[in-house]
């Protein structure tokens, strides 16, 4: 009998190994990740190679959600989002791409060639999720959630919801308000600060 409780009370000091530490460290049986709010609960594919990715892993943070194209008279802003992403990215701000043909068909291309175009010409290194709908019935989860909380769908590319760390939609830019806009950084910077 002594062996067999020996083996059992290996096998859960095994177990207990194998397990995260804040799982089985005392005083710490509750996971420190933030909830996943509406907004994110979904999953989408990557841009550069059409993997699933679940956007709960977003949670917590600020973001700057951004319908794009390739060949707009906007797709400059590419550059700006990026250093907007480069500069902030430490403080919890994600921007997030979605690329869209639905406005003078303007994304043509296929998903690599669209992430090949982001990374050669504008060093794009935020997340870019694969070419979608962002308005009407077809529209991405994501975008069906941000119009129906705002009731404002995007005109055009580039049109750009701030979103604050409880996955609420706090503010709303036109394509033609660009990343390095003093009200839009304010907005960004004022996310930032708060919990």
């Amino acid at each position: 009998m002594l062996k067999h409780r020996g083996f059992v009370a290996g096998l859960v000091f095994a177990g207990l190994a194998t397990l995260p530490a804040a799982t089985w460290a005392a005083g710490n049986t509750t996971s420190t990740a933030p909830a996943c709010p509406a907004l994110l609960n979904t999953q989408l594919p990557r841009l550069q190679d059409e993997q699933p990715q679940a956007l709960c892993q977003y949670a917590g943070k600020v973001l700057l959600i951004v319908n794009t194209a390739s060949y707009c008279g906007f797709t400059g802003q590419y550059k700006g989002l990026e250093a907007l992403y480069a500069k902030y990215k430490d403080q919890g701000l994600v921007v997030l791409g979605f690329p869209s043909n639905e406005f003078g068909q303007q994304e043509p291309a296929n998903n690599k060639a669209i992430a090949d175009f982001c990374e050669n010409t504008y060093g794009v290194k935020f997340p870019m999720f694969a070419k979608s709908a962002v308005t009407g019935s077809q529209a991405n989860p994501v975008y069906r959630q941000l119009i129906a909380r705002t009731g404002k769908s995007p005109s055009w590319n580039f049109y750009k919801y701030l979103v604050n760390r409880q996955g609420e939609v706090i503010d709303t830019f036109s394509s033609l308000t660009g990343p390095e806009n003093r009200q839009l950084i304010r907005a960004v910077e004022q996310a930032l600060k708060s919990p």
